[in-house]
Formats: structure tokens, sequence, C-alpha cells
């Protein structure tokens, strides 16, 4: 079984900088966390040090500069957290979740569109296995 990861609401921020491109190095991370939340560089260096302490980042040292990179798919970290939630808020329920968005008429056709592919495969995996 897989660790379970724990990703704050503020390390997301930095997370997402680096799963959309990696390696990166501090000067190149500080100003888009600026223009995104308006981190300063201390704010940023202070996250970047305590993720890679906690596993979530690494580094790659050349010379004097460190290139930071994740070392959690964002895929694992987003299964998690969406069980997670699922589980906090709706007792574990998608049906319970899914009748409150439809409730809400938060659901675009493609939306529903999209969700009918999804169950039409999940159906289809279940027949296989």
């Amino acid at each position: 079984m897989k660790q379970e990861i724990r990703v704050t609401n503020s390390e997301w921020y930095l997370m997402n900088c680096l799963w959309e491109e990696h390696p990166r190095t501090l000067m190149q991370i500080v100003p888009i966390l600026n223009e995104r939340i308006g981190w300063s560089k201390s704010t940023s260096a202070t996250m970047v040090r305590r993720m890679a302490e906690k596993g979530l980042i690494g580094y790659e040292e050349k010379g004097k500069t460190k290139y930071f990179f994740p070392k959690v798919k964002k895929e694992d970290v987003v299964v998690q957290e969406t069980r997670d939630f699922l589980q906090r808020i709706y007792d574990g329920s998608v049906g319970m979740m899914m009748s409150a968005l439809v409730r809400q008429n938060d659901l675009s056709k493609e939306d529903i569109q999209e969700l009918q592919e999804i169950l039409k495969a999940a159906e289809e995996k279940t027949k296989e296995e």
C-alpha cells in the first residue's frame, strides 16, 4: 500500500509550480510564487526547505545552485486528496457528492458527457475483473 501523501493548501502552490516544469532553481520559483500568491523570497525559500525536509520535493546540486523537482506525482496526490475530501465531506459516498452537484445545477452538458464516459469505462473494467 502506498504511503499517504499530505499536501497543505500552501504547499499546493509550490507543487504546481514544479509539476508544471522541473527542475527549477529557487530564483526561478520566487517570481512565479510572488506573482501567483504574493510570496516573498524568504517565504518561498522557507517553503522549499520545509517541503524538501518533508520529502515532497528534492533537489540536485550543480555547483552552488540547487535544482528542485517534485518527488511525488501529481496524480498520486490528487487521488489521496480526493479520497480524503470524499470521506470528510460525503462520508465516502460518490453518489452523495454527485447528487449535491446535480441539485445545484453545477454540471454542464460537457461535464455530464464526460462523467457518462468515465462511468462506462468503469463499468467495462468491472466486467473484465
